[in-house]
């Protein structure tokens, strides 16, 4: 008995140690796996470097200040690795004459969802960067070059833009502001909604100057209607002002689109020579005298009202045909409408054209 009782409490001790030794094995991978960053991109990445208490490693994590070190060459030699610099936390850093450019690939590095704030990225080589995601909000980007970038759902309000190369950029279709502010209206926040527009604005304008000083005229066209289009969404739905700016939008895409002017001119015609046809106007002086009745009939009674649409609102007015009861006021005002639309025309595309 006595035997047996020792064996026992031996075989306790034993399960005991292993227990122990199990915990021990268990706390040192948990130990390992927090050791290691937490940050994984949309591609599925994992970084692998040391993590702080956060989880984050030092690269990742944005509570660490970073605009003492010097860094410049740790970032180039990352991506010369073949690792993406997405989610790096930059804010504050000087990287003057970074060099990030993917030599013999057409593909650049990515960048996305990385945060520049007032980075110091003067003359930097950025050429082809995916910067999807990213904020340069207040960064200093003078002489950068930005060659085929791309821009997509990035913070640019505040960035420095000056002699920046802003050729064949990949803009994309929103900044980070206007997705942000279209969502406010789409949930009625308008207080959120007006102060999001306003620094949709203030970047579109940005954009636009610094275009307009090298000469990329379509680009600077692109982002003033983005500018006027965000200070229309700052007024009130019931102000006046807002719906006349809509139909300068409407009309001619606030002075960059003479299509819409034409398009615009070609609608209304139609639908003025609609209304001489049923009101009898275009009977008179038919295109062939010997055929008014049936289908071909109507098919000419019709081109002749378009015929005196066009002449009517061009102001050529041959005085062949003659209108009588509504169809005057609808001529009169087709001839008003017609002359400043034709006027608005010259404007924009002489605008378009001599820049």
């Amino acid at each position: 008995m006595r035997s047996k009782l020792i064996l026992n409490i031996r075989n306790r001790n034993v399960k005991s140690q292993n227990d122990e030794i199990e915990l021990l094995e268990e706390s040192r991978m948990t130990e390992k796996k927090i050791e290691t960053c937490t940050f994984c991109n949309e591609d599925g990445w994992h970084c692998t470097e040391p993590a702080g208490e956060s989880g984050l490693c030092y690269w990742h994590n944005p509570d660490i200040d970073k605009s003492n070190d010097d860094i410049k060459q740790k970032i180039e030699q990352w991506v010369r690795d073949g690792k993406p610099l997405d989610g790096f936390q930059l804010a504050k850093t000087k990287l003057q004459d970074l060099d990030l450019v993917h030599r013999g690939s057409r593909i650049g590095y990515k960048c996305r969802n990385a945060d520049f704030y007032r980075a110091d990225l003067t003359e930097a080589h950025f050429f082809g960067l995916d910067l999807r995601g990213s904020s340069l909000m207040k960064s200093k980007l003078v002489c950068a070059n930005l060659h085929c970038a791309k821009l997509d759902n990035c913070n640019l309000l505040g960035a420095d833009l000056s002699d920046a190369r802003l050729e064949t950029i990949d803009w994309g279709v929103m900044f980070k502001q206007e997705r942000r502010a279209i969502k406010a209206m789409k949930e009625w926040h308008r207080e959120e909604a007006v102060a999001l527009c306003q620094e949709t604005e203030e970047v579109a304008r940005n954009i636009r100057k610094q275009c307009e000083r090298q000469g990329l005229f379509e680009t600077a066209g692109f982002f003033f209607k983005k500018e006027m289009t965000y200070r229309r969404y700052q007024m009130p739905k019931t102000s006046y002002k807002r719906w006349i700016s809509k139909a300068v939008d409407v009309f001619c895409g606030y002075g960059e689109s003479p299509l819409r002017v034409v398009m615009f001119s070609l609608a209304f015609i139609f639908i003025c020579a609609l209304a001489y046809f049923f009101l009898g106007t275009a009977e008179q002086n038919p295109i062939y005298p010997d055929i008014t009745t049936g289908f071909l009939g109507l098919v000419l009674e019709f081109l002749n009202a378009v015929y005196f649409s066009v002449v009517t609102f061009t102001t050529l007015g041959y005085g062949d045909i003659s209108p009588s009861g509504a169809a005057r006021f609808i001529a009169a005002f087709e001839a008003f409408l017609g002359s400043f639309t034709m006027a608005l025309f010259v404007v924009v595309f002489v605008k378009k054209m001599t820049r």
